[in-house]
């Protein structure tokens, strides 16, 4: 597999080796050693799973105590997903990186703890499956604004139409009102 940073080096995108035949393919979604050469030394304690719908948008999420770093793949469909860093002591504080994951690619992501994380279905249905370094703690869940004007993400809305929100995301925080970390 080949790691590759985005736009936030420490945003890191996951491209497998995949070994095909007229059975059907192969490939390693997680290898600890191969994870810690590329400097992600995490250890999951939950994994979990959605399913969307075409044009819905899920995030910005994140929780102010219990932070989650989350490996992040696509396993039915396609999703735009999105990393923003809230560490105010980060170089790239306030600043995001997207990457397209699909089912066809098998790609992932790695966000580390202190980003908030959201993403939005381009396919008809998209299943995402995410490992997490802590356990969903809602008491500490918070929701940056998904279209938060001054970080500027570049969503790729189907048809210029908005996305579809669930009130809490629709209701997210300001990056000026959001609480964030050290």
């Amino acid at each position: 597999m080949r790691f590759v940073q985005t736009e936030i080096p420490d945003v890191i995108q996951i491209v497998p080796d995949v070994f095909g035949d007229a059975r059907g393919y192969f490939l390693e979604t997680f290898r600890q050693d191969l994870f810690a050469q590329a400097g992600i030394s995490a250890a999951f304690v939950q994994d979990n799973q959605s399913g969307s719908e075409r044009g819905v948008l899920r995030g910005l999420h994140y929780q102010i105590q219990h932070a989650q770093g989350k490996l992040v793949r696509v396993i039915a469909g396609e999703a735009y997903d999105v990393a923003v860093d809230l560490r105010r002591s980060s170089p790239t504080f306030g600043r995001w990186a997207g990457i397209h994951l699909s089912a066809e690619k098998k790609n992932q992501v790695w966000i580390p703890p202190g980003f908030a994380h959201g993403f939005y279905v381009l396919s008809d249905r998209a299943e995402v499956y995410y490992k997490a370094t802590d356990f969903y703690a809602p008491a500490f869940e918070r929701t940056l604004l998904w279209n938060e004007p001054t970080l500027g993400i570049k969503w790729p809305l189907l048809s210029g139409r908005p996305p579809v929100l669930s009130a809490k995301d629709a209701g997210g925080k300001l990056l000026s009102e959001a609480e964030t970390y050290e």
